[in-house]
């Protein structure tokens, strides 16, 4: 049995036929006999949302509360796909940043990811059931809601990955690799079939938007191999591992 690790971005769940695109996908995986943990961001532009409607109240919004708020955005994306997995017969489990497990630093915005600190993600997986689990987001010392800043689901996908031992951890995109420009713009574009982690987070800092700098020091750290991958098509992506 192989232990996977998928991360769907905000595009890749923008809407129902997506979010059942994307849950026709674990279904799928899991019905090959893998335990499957997906990490879903909130749907498309649904952060920027919450955000504006918090800039209403308090133009000068930040802290606690804020970040209690935007939590709510990937919440609602898990619990959705969880449904559209249970429409399939497939036993799934939604679960926010703190019942995962995933305890981070005491900062508001721009949390890092400490240890997880649970084993409820492996229970749920021994049931026989695929759990979706909402990134950007965990649970401070104190038990305060804390996010991620950006990038925070590709960090918890990989952070998931690494605490759980995961054979393989996905990151499904709206391209199918990592290029050295961007493809949607530049059509001579030439996609990388397998990157260093330094060789990425060159990428990251200058300005590549596949992977945040983050992300990639902590699958660094912990040795985690990431494949990028369209979350619309079935070819090959970029593998970013040790050299």
């Amino acid at each position: 049995m192989t232990r996977v690790v998928k991360k769907y971005g905000g595009s890749s769940v923008a809407d129902a036929k997506k979010l059942y695109a994307v849950a026709r996908a674990i279904a799928a995986e899991h019905r090959a006999g893998n335990e499957v943990v997906a990490v879903l961001s909130a749907q498309g532009g649904g952060t920027n949302a919450l955000l504006a409607r918090a800039r209403e109240i308090d133009p000068d919004c930040s802290g606690r509360e804020l970040d209690a708020l935007l939590a709510t955005g990937e919440q609602c994306s898990v619990s959705l796909c969880a449904m559209a997995l249970q429409r399939l017969a497939i036993p799934a489990v939604s679960l926010s940043g703190w019942q995962a497990g995933i305890e981070t630093e005491e900062v508001h915005g721009s949390a890092r990811i400490m240890r997880l600190s649970n084993d409820r993600i492996e229970r749920e997986l021994a049931a026989g059931r695929v759990v979706l689990v909402a990134g950007f987001q965990g649970l401070s010392p104190k038990g305060d809601i804390t996010t991620l800043g950006r990038g925070g689901s590709d960090t918890t996908a990989v952070a998931l990955a690494a605490f759980l031992k995961a054979d393989r951890c996905q990151i499904f995109t709206d391209v199918d690799g990592v290029y050295d420009t961007d493809p949607n713009r530049y059509p001579d574009a030439v996609k990388y079939d397998r990157l260093s982690y330094d060789e990425m987070l060159t990428l990251a800092r200058s300005g590549a938007r596949v992977l945040h700098d983050r992300c990639v020091e902590f699958a660094k750290k912990y040795g985690v191999e990431i494949e990028v991958r369209s979350s619309f098509g079935s070819g090959e992506g970029t593998i970013v591992a040790a050299p």
